[in-house]
């Protein structure tokens, strides 16, 4: 057994004669090293040319996590997919050789690591090595990760001259790794700056006010490569609630609360970001989602000292934890977020606001105007009625008397409607709908039929109601811009089975389960094969989060576009 620790810094002059024969060699390693700045592809190539210049089987190089104690990544050679598989998650570093190397960053060289009392620790379908050569890199003065070489081929142990040329390979790939460092670190600061003003100009363009809080999710989990990307709220109980998801496979995520006695939310609504090596084995990871997820990223949504929500980054299980650039890259655009979300529910007030006085303004010259021309025409039409002789024009004159008392009814029941505040009316989905329709009927220019089929507000759940009124929205507003529709009828059926698998579990028995459809049908355009298809999109979403789906197509007879949308209830 040997264990080395020699000065890092060489002379080729005072290398034995062995090591100048291989000295073509080793420059040719140290050039393709240097070549490239993405970092993950200038790991790999540091692996398998070192492998490679000390013929060794296996190769690795573990890089060390933000506080030095473990391993963040680990990069290897030699072992296939299928042994990798078998093997398991990868080392953390904190014990065995790796653990020693992280502890004590000096060369080591063991002729059989296995009768190394340090050595312990290895998975039982891991491969059997024995010669083992450790080299730290390092980055400037900086430990950046170490080196790791088993098994010489053709036998025997790593010689001094090995150790030698990997020593020699190391110091050009601590140079290689500063330089694709620094060019991930200003890529990933390119990226987040130009997402953070990406996702305010979608905030406060209006294109999409509704779906603000999927806007930041959509555009979060992006940007760190993660599985997902949640935002919650807080609820009254004081819990954290997730209200938006951006996934892959978002069933069961929306609606998943966080509770108040957690010391997450605690921490997330004392405005505390709060970052998790692995959700499956963390103790303060309560919710269900948990077992789903590895690295996580809690961001507060906070701007001024107010916390307005969280946004939750996390990656798949074994997935590559969160680096310190990635952390302070993503606590900054959780800020930028929470100032845009703030800033566009002040434009949206303000927009609300504008349109009120518009409503006010309307009612009040339907009242001073409209109404009272109808009542003086009325009046002059009983006028000539009574001086009629002509018993056809007096029955003729009473009907339109009489059509008339209907309009004016008609105009003082909009007027009313046009009078009475948001808050004013009964939260049942009845109700919602109903408001939908008559705001949408402004900018359409008519009324857009509507039906309800079952006991629409006492079976449909609040969650589903938020999200079924979004989708509504959403396809009413299509129609105005894009449609060019003359008729639009909306259907809520709460009486419809849904596939077995709708709950979201992924394991339904095909019984199948009830839930409410929205099916919105219009006589437009239709939606055209070159276009866009974000609002599409967000009905989708909404609807595979909460376990339903969403569809569209041609209307009847092939003329328009139907869309329908459905979820439990």
């Amino acid at each position: 057994m040997a264990d080395d620790s020699a000065p890092t810094t060489l002379s080729f002059q005072g290398m034995a004669s062995q090591i100048t024969v291989r000295l073509p060699e080793l420059l040719e390693a140290v050039v393709s090293v240097g070549t490239g700045l993405e970092l993950h592809t200038t790991l790999r190539r540091i692996v398998e040319t070192a492998a490679e210049l000390a013929s060794a089987r296996y190769a690795a190089l573990g890089v060390l996590n933000a506080d030095g104690t473990g391993l963040a990544d680990f990069v290897t050679h030699g072992i296939s997919e299928e042994d990798a598989e078998r093997i398991g998650a990868l080392p953390d570093g904190r014990t065995g050789l790796l653990g020693e190397l992280i502890r004590h960053p000096v060369p080591l060289r063991l002729a059989d690591l296995t009768k190394d009392p340090r050595s312990s620790g290895a998975p039982p379908d891991h491969p059997t090595m024995h010669a083992f050569l450790g080299v730290p890199i390092r980055v400037h003065t900086e430990v950046f990760g170490n080196l790791y070489l088993t098994e010489k081929r053709g036998g025997g142990e790593f010689t001094e001259e090995d150790l030698h040329v990997v020593r020699i390979l190391a110091t050009e790939a601590g140079i290689a790794l500063g330089n694709a460092r620094l060019y991930e670190a200003t890529r990933q600061r390119e990226r987040w700056i130009n997402g953070s003003a990406a996702l305010t100009t979608a905030l406060l363009t209006g294109d999409a006010a509704e779906d603000a809080l999927d806007v930041v999710a959509e555009q979060a989990r992006k940007l760190a490569e993660a599985a997902a990307g949640l935002v919650l709220l807080p609820t009254a109980e004081g819990g954290l609630e997730v209200v938006a998801v951006s996934a892959d496979e978002p069933a069961g995520m929306l609606g998943t609360v966080i509770e108040a006695a957690s010391p997450v939310a605690e921490l997330l609504l004392n405005g505390e970001p709060v970052f998790v090596d692995d959700s499956s084995m963390d103790v303060r990871m309560t919710t269900h989602l948990a077992p789903r997820f590895g690295p996580s990223m809690m961001l507060p949504l906070k701007s001024n000292g107010r916390v307005i929500g969280t946004l939750a980054l996390p990656r798949e299980r074994g997935g590559k934890l969160f680096t310190e650039v990635e952390r302070t890259l993503a606590t900054q655009f959780a800020a930028q977020a929470a100032l845009a979300l703030l800033l566009a529910d002040v434009q949206r007030d303000r927009e609300r606001l504008a349109v009120y006085e518009d409503r006010d303004r309307i009612a009040r010259d339907l009242h001073d105007l409209v109404i009272q021309r109808l009542f003086a025409t009325g009046l002059m039409l009983q006028g000539a009625q009574r001086r009629s002789v002509v018993p056809q024009v007096r029955d003729g004159i009473g009907k339109a008397v009489d059509e008339l008392d209907a309009t004016i009814q008609e105009v003082r029941t909009a007027i009313f409607a046009l009078q009475q505040a948001p808050a004013d009316a009964p939260a049942g989905l009845r109700t919602r709908v109903l408001r939908e329709i008559g705001t949408a009927a402004v900018p359409l220019g008519f009324q857009p039929s509507v039906r309800f089929v079952g006991a629409v507000d006492a079976l449909v759940g609040e969650l589903t109601v938020k999200n079924l009124i979004a989708a509504l929205r959403e396809v009413l507003s299509n129609a105005f811009r894009h449609a060019g529709a003359s008729r639009i009828d909306v259907v809520i059926d709460a009486t419809v089975t849904l596939p077995g698998d709708a709950g979201g579990d992924g394991g339904g028995d095909g019984a199948g389960v009830t839930g409410v459809r929205l099916t919105v049908t219009d006589d437009g355009v239709g939606i055209p094969e070159e276009g866009r298809r974000s609002g599409l999109s967000n009905l989708a979403r909404r609807a595979e989060a909460l376990g339903g789906s969403s569809r569209f197509g041609p209307g009847p007879d092939g003329v328009g576009t139907t869309v329908v949308w459905e979820a439990p209830l």
